[in-house]
């Protein structure tokens, strides 16, 4: 019986002996996206090795069983094989180290594969790593910039890194065609205190030092949800939006067994699963701020008692408890309360499609913002750093699909704040909208992945363009 041949969507066969290094930059949330943009792209046809780091590849708990027969890995140096980022003393210590180490080991990969019969066709690069386009033009090969933040970041990092935003900004808002009019606690932390976390800051910034020399830009995020941006900033710097990078499952449904982001530095507590199942609809407040974010003493208390205090059920996560500052003693009394529950780390994206979530309460992240707009689910924002304040923007008053809290002068987002804030999601009239418009933006996600859809398309214009290399 002939073997029926899998048909591939919207592109030539000629991409099946097409090949890709996906390089991202190496942390949870630069690793997901553009794995999952590797699985969209192995339904155009096209063989992907997702580089990553020698330490990434000792700590992640890859689901491999999952990933398309096109889609393997490859594994560099960092110059730091033990600990990773950890081993280094510092940020600008570790970048340089992962730059001149880095280089050299993926210059001899590449050659690797040159001299198979898999040649490398083109290298997709998180900015971030902005050296790996430098390397990828000594050997005459195609460039693609992966930008995992949303255009509206990128943007407004565009701007001050070429002088048409002048820093530290003297005015109390802020003007650039395509964006809403930004407040300075609107824009991104490196934007609003260049001087705070000064490494950080020009690590954003380089992303743009050669962005010239790229043959393609993509960015993680879908034209109806930013097409004022996109319209502006491809006027400068052309882009293709092909999010959002979120598994199929929840959109599509095109990719087979893509249900996860399978790639975790963490290892998943699914109790927290049945535990939902046991709630009503729309009843549980999920408590996310990401794997990096580290709150205060007082702040972790302030989020615990305004939850206990909402009368409503919650699930909060928080990976690395011992170094969150949350107390057995805080842990406990959520407990007490009855209606909480505090676990380690979680599959996000199955918490959030549950029908028992009524709120996601999150720092902002722009993979937690996606992954809430593609399943609906309206948001309480408290923002703390990078791209996060200008993520926690849009939700409120582009996209309309959640409140941000208000911070005090001593940094102290409040009890009685957060209690609010979830009431307001929660149970008026106002809530019913954000629900709402919710729904609405995850119809428009699941429209542009789909087949001819704005994400669909561009990501065929990608594939296609490998054809002329």
């Amino acid at each position: 019986m002939e073997e029926k041949k899998r048909t591939v969507r919207g592109c030539s066969s000629s991409n099946s002996n097409k090949h890709v290094l996906m390089i991202p930059y190496p942390s949870q949330g630069h690793l997901n996206p553009m794995l999952q943009f590797s699985k969209r792209l192995s339904t155009k046809g096209v063989k992907v090795t997702m580089v990553t780091t020698i330490f990434i590849s000792k700590t992640m708990h890859l689901k491999s069983s999952s990933l398309p027969s096109t889609l393997q890995f490859d594994f560099i140096s960092d110059g730091y094989d033990q600990g990773g980022f950890a081993q280094a003393n510092n940020i600008s210590t570790y970048l340089s180290h992962m730059e001149t180490i880095g280089s050299n080991n993926l210059k001899e990969l590449i050659k690797k594969y040159n001299f198979s019969n898999d040649p490398i066709d083109c290298v997709i690069y998180d900015p971030l790593i902005y050296w790996v386009l430098d390397v990828a033009k000594e050997f005459g090969l195609l460039g693609a910039a992966f930008f995992t933040q949303m255009s509206g970041v990128n943007y407004i990092y565009y701007y001050v890194h070429h002088g048409l935003l002048k820093l530290p900004i003297s005015s109390m808002t802020i003007s650039i065609q395509g964006l809403p009019l930004l407040d300075i606690k609107d824009t991104p932390s490196f934007v609003n205190d260049p001087g705070f976390y000064p490494a950080y800051y020009e690590l954003v910034m380089n992303q743009f030092s050669n962005i010239h020399k790229a043959d393609v830009i993509l960015v993680n995020s879908f034209y109806k949800l930013e097409d004022k941006v996109v319209d502006s900033m491809s006027k400068l710097c052309p882009i293709l939006t092909i999010g959002p990078t979120v598994p199929s499952f929840y959109l599509d449904k095109e990719i087979p067994n893509d249900k996860d982001n399978d790639l975790n530095l963490f290892q998943l507590d699914s109790s927290a699963i049945n535990w939902l199942n046991t709630k009503p609809e729309g009843s549980v407040i999920y408590v996310s701020f990401g794997s990096m974010v580290c709150f205060s003493i007082e702040q972790m208390k302030e989020i615990a008692l305004g939850l206990i205090g909402s009368g409503l059920n919650f699930l909060w996560v928080v990976p690395n408890m011992e170094g969150k500052n949350i107390s057995k003693e805080l842990v406990e009394e959520i407990s007490l309360s009855g209606k909480g529950l505090v676990v380690n780390w979680i599959p996000q994206l199955e918490v959030l499609s549950n029908k028992a979530i009524g709120c996601f309460v999150t720092h902002c992240g722009w993979n937690s913002t996606l992954e809430a707009l593609c399943l609906g689910v309206p948001m309480v924002a408290i923002p703390q750093w990078t791209d996060q304040p200008m993520n926690a923007k849009f939700v409120e008053d582009v996209w309309k699909v959640g409140i941000r809290v208000l911070v005090y002068e001593n940094g102290i987002v409040t009890r009685e704040e957060i209690e609010s804030c979830i009431r307001e999601v929660m149970e008026s009239e106002h809530g019913r909208e954000m629900r709402i418009n919710a729904k609405k933006w995850r119809e428009l996600a699941i429209e542009a992945v789909s087949l001819g859809g704005s994400s669909d398309n561009n990501i065929n214009e990608f594939v296609n363009s490998l054809n002329r290399s």
